[in-house]
């Protein structure tokens, strides 16, 4: 885990004081305001808002003191969250209906990306696919003598959830598990691994897609957008207080409307933005590059993703990390970002 901490001057009833860095989430004296907010992300490329929030001052906006922390995975956001360590995060949607399923107060701000990923496979697979489709699963096993080989991240993650999604009911070919041999694959693993052979194919984001994509012998298979139309990825989650403080709340989503228009106006600089805070072999080039991807969909409302995070909700319920689908009214807090519309 990785923090930094940013600074600014809060006015309060006319005066001017310093905002205290420490306890996240820490209760100020007057009002009930919030003090200080703990941001946390996941670098993945799909949480766009966050890197152009950062890099272009758009949190030195936010009237409280924002402390950022990295995390490597949405699991070890969860459990930062549910220990009250975060007050706000920027990750997959799953972990977001994870952490209201276990009771925690908190709910989607926000939406910050959706149609977020390709299925990359070998060219022969994807010739196998194109002539014979969904057939195609069964005669890769009859003339290989195993089942195609998929790498994704694990059960219940977004990815997983699309992949399942894909299998069972837009290709109606059976049970994932029946259909295909899935491995464990984390995304920034997902380029060698598929190019070593060890893999034919994998659900993947931006920018592994487009690398995937620059080798000779692999090419895109299918996009998300056409297997579920609007699907969210990764969302700007909150706990009750931030919610219940409305100029924090208000303000946080304004600024990632802000951050929104700036990639939609600005591609280049915001993917430069998403290279300089990612790292981690996302050069600049290969961020602006990733940009004309049709997997790069970001936006705010989240009013446009509830439908289908309502249907990816019941296969998360199927894999066993959450109890129940959880209702929409449950799962997002949409007075911040209807107010300032």
């Amino acid at each position: 885990m990785v923090q930094t901490s940013r600074r600014r001057l809060l006015q309060k009833a006319g005066t001017t004081t310093v905002a205290t860095t420490g306890i996240a989430g820490c209760i100020g004296q007057g009002g009930g305001l919030l003090d200080s907010v703990t941001v946390a992300y996941v670098p993945i490329y799909p949480n766009m808002q966050h890197y152009v929030m950062e890099q272009e001052s758009h949190y030195d906006e936010i009237p409280a003191d924002v402390t950022i922390e990295r995390f490597s995975s949405g699991p070890n956001v969860v459990k930062a969250f549910a220990s009250g360590d975060v007050d706000v995060a920027l990750f997959g949607i799953t972990p977001a209906m994870v952490l209201v399923d276990k009771g925690t107060d908190a709910g989607i701000l926000a939406a910050n990306s959706r149609n977020g990923f390709k299925i990359m496979a070998t060219t022969e697979l994807v010739d196998l696919y194109e002539q014979e489709g969904p057939d195609a699963f069964e005669h890769f096993e009859q003339e290989h003598g195993r089942k195609i080989r998929f790498g994704a991240p694990p059960d219940g993650s977004v990815p997983d959830i699309v992949l399942r999604y894909w299998i069972q009911e837009d290709l109606d070919i059976g049970e994932m598990d029946a259909v295909i041999n899935k491995s464990k694959v984390p995304p920034a693993k997902a380029v060698q691994t598929i190019q070593s052979g060890d893999i034919d194919a994998t659900i993947i984001q931006e920018p592994f897609a487009t690398i995937i994509g620059q080798n000779d012998g692999f090419t895109e298979l299918a996009w998300s957008g056409k297997i579920l139309e609007n699907h969210p990825v990764t969302v700007l989650f909150a706990n009750q207080q931030v919610i219940d403080d409305s100029d924090v709340s208000q303000s946080l989503v304004e600024q990632h409307i802000a951050a929104t228009e700036f990639t939609a106006d600005s591609p280049d600089a915001a993917a430069a933005d998403a290279a300089s805070v990612i790292g981690s072999g996302v050069s600049e080039d290969l961020a602006k590059a990733a940009m004309d991807s049709q997997a790069s969909d970001f936006l705010s409302d989240p009013h446009a993703i509830t439908d289908q995070a309502a249907t990816m909700g019941e296969f998360v319920a199927n894999v066993g990390n959450i109890e129940e689908p959880i209702a929409a009214e449950n799962l997002f807090a949409f007075d911040p970002y209807d107010t300032i519309q």
